[in-house]
């Protein structure tokens, strides 16, 4: 049981790589656009991080406060992708705000889940 809880971590690390990535990609790039890649990113670190959620294959009690606060930062995050692929299609464009914003949540994302024990 152990061995699946730390493939689901791996996978749920995969997907925060691949959303931070793309963004870094994006900002060095210039463009300062959400992509597709962002999209899957942050799906698979939502659905890996929903199953590490569940106290599956551990001998410890899970901190929900800090299982809350990381939902509330992915939500929001997938909100902002969500309204900013939107105004993107719409108007071609996208407020730098959200932009950085996104990137900014994703580390502290991140940051929560290694620092906050």
């Amino acid at each position: 049981m152990e061995i699946l809880r730390h493939i689901v971590v791996l996978i749920h690390l995969v997907g925060f790589a691949v959303l931070f990535g793309a963004w870094v990609v994006e900002a060095v790039n210039g463009k300062r656009r959400f992509t597709r890649v962002m999209d899957w990113g942050l799906a698979i670190a939502a659905v890996a991080g929903l199953i590490l959620a569940a106290p599956w294959g551990i001998e410890y009690e899970l901190n929900y406060v800090k299982l809350g606060v990381k939902l509330v930062i992915l939500l929001v995050i997938g909100a902002l992708l969500g309204i900013g692929r939107g105004r993107q299609r719409k108007t071609g464009s996208l407020p730098p705000a959200m932009f950085w914003a996104v990137g900014v949540l994703t580390l502290a994302n991140a940051a929560i889940a290694v620092i906050w024990r």
